[in-house]
């Protein structure tokens, strides 16, 4: 449960699969929409950025910078909350199902107090590219020609992939990036792995992922893949640092109102 009492599914971020760097938690958020009316409420982030997906239905950010912002179905928002910002996340839709995804990209020290920014983008500004059964929305990086919108400080693809039964799909990845493959619904192969619906599928060495749906039933799932920041990694809730100490002046700052009020703290852009 997260939010206010909001029932979603995590992979990475788990005990089982701290964090692949430099991806730090991926939640899938998926039930009808009046079971998810509580939403999440005003909270902080300092140090990383977050990637929100919609799928279906609708959700309403803003923050206490006074940004305020819609996503709707197949639209996706990258945040990056750098010095600290406090926002809200609510579903703007009370029937129906609501479907989308949150990932946490950590930020690289130099980058972890840049000034809090949003891209969002709608379903019809993110490229899609279709070839015989396959489908893969573009969101960030490059797939099959088309580049996505989402403007990355850590080089990086994020990729919206389905297949219909029997559809094949490759992709070029460099060999010194880390990254996997969640798979959303449906069943199929993944660079040689089973996998099926909420299985996070890890990539091992190798400089490209090869995935093919089952004869008989379509397979989606999201590539994730970037270039890894080898630093070190300390978290405490929404606070990702690289040191205890850093952690603890996250709280200060967040208890006396520099998170609040991006625009008055004292750090450099």
């Amino acid at each position: 449960m997260e939010g206010a009492g909001v029932r979603i599914c995590r992979t990475v971020g788990t005990h089982e699969l701290r964090n692949l760097d430099p991806y730090l938690m991926l939640d899938e958020l998926r039930l009808p929409a009046s079971e998810a009316t509580a939403g999440f409420p005003d909270h902080p982030h300092r140090g990383f950025e977050t990637c929100s997906i919609m799928i279906s239905g609708k959700m309403e950010h803003r923050d206490s910078a006074g940004n305020h912002g819609v996503i709707g179905p197949g639209g996706v928002q990258w945040m990056t909350a750098g010095r600290g910002i406090v926002h809200s996340e609510m579903p703007k839709v009370t029937s129906g199902d609501l479907w989308g995804f949150q990932l946490w990209i950590n930020l690289p020290q130099k980058d972890k107090f840049v000034k809090p920014r949003y891209q969002d983008y709608q379903a019809e500004e993110i490229p899609v590219v279709e070839k015989g059964g396959l489908t893969v929305r573009v969101m960030a990086g490059e797939s099959y020609g088309a580049t996505g919108p989402i403007q990355m400080r850590n080089p990086g693809m994020l990729l919206d992939v389905q297949l219909a039964p029997g559809a094949e799909f490759s992709q070029p990845i460099p060999s010194e990036w880390s990254g996997f493959a969640y798979v959303c619904d449906g069943s199929g192969t993944i660079s040689g792995t089973r996998g099926s619906r909420r299985q996070a599928l890890v990539f091992g060495p190798g400089d490209h992922v090869q995935a093919a749906a089952d004869a008989g039933e379509s397979m989606r799932f999201l590539l994730v893949a970037g270039r890894p920041i080898n630093e070190p990694i300390v978290q405490h809730g929404p606070f990702v640092m690289n040191t205890q100490e850093e952690i603890r002046q996250a709280f200060v700052d967040y208890q006396t109102g520099k998170l609040q009020n991006p625009e008055d703290n004292p750090w450099e852009s």
